[in-house]
């Protein structure tokens, strides 16, 4: 099983130390998956305009196969301005509805409020429900008192909802490799 650990953002370092933690606890689970982290810093973007996805450049097209070809997804994204960035936002439209159905997901997030916790459930888990993936219940949202200013978490509390989080993904992946990802709709 091949799970993409997703860093939705291209600026800032504390989404990809969360995702860093998370990881480490799923290779603790000894689950033996494949586990590759992509950056969304890492590619150059394009507005996504409706255009054939073999109109849009490399980087673009890369990013579509890294999603095709995972099996479960760890999306981490930072809470700017109420809601996630435009850029994750921007890689989910790339994407064919039927690229991450029935697969494995789990989501963390950071922000500078407490209450920004609410954009998980008012923006992030709609956007994945409509892909229909296995949106685990446990998210994880981390506020910036959680890091030193190195950006390590600190907080125990935040370690061990990470580390459930982590066992739960493993379960739900193990769950979905029995599941058929053909949609009804394609037969």
């Amino acid at each position: 099983m091949k799970v993409l650990f997703v860093d939705g953002t291209i600026i800032g370092s504390k989404t990809g130390a969360v995702l860093e933690t998370v990881k480490d606890y799923i290779e603790e689970t000894g689950c033996g998956y494949e586990l590759e982290m992509l950056s969304l810093a890492d590619y150059t973007h394009q507005f996504v305009d409706g255009r054939p996805l073999g109109e849009y450049n490399d980087d673009m097209q890369k990013l579509v196969a890294k999603f095709k070809e995972a099996d479960g997804y760890i999306v981490a994204t930072p809470i700017f301005q109420g809601s996630i960035p435009g850029v994750l936002k921007n890689a989910f439209d790339m994407l064919h509805p039927h690229t991450m159905r029935y697969k494995p997901v789990s989501i963390v997030a950071n922000g500078g409020t407490y209450q920004h916790h609410l954009v998980i459930e008012n923006q992030l888990k709609p956007i994945l429900d409509y892909f229909r993936c296995l949106v685990t219940p446990n998210y994880v949202y981390t506020h910036m008192s959680h890091f030193d200013q190195d950006n390590t978490i600190t907080d125990d509390d935040v370690h061990n909802r990470l580390r459930e989080l982590a066992r739960v993904f493993v379960k739900y992946a193990e769950m979905s490799k029995d599941l058929s990802k053909k949609a009804l709709d394609e037969e």
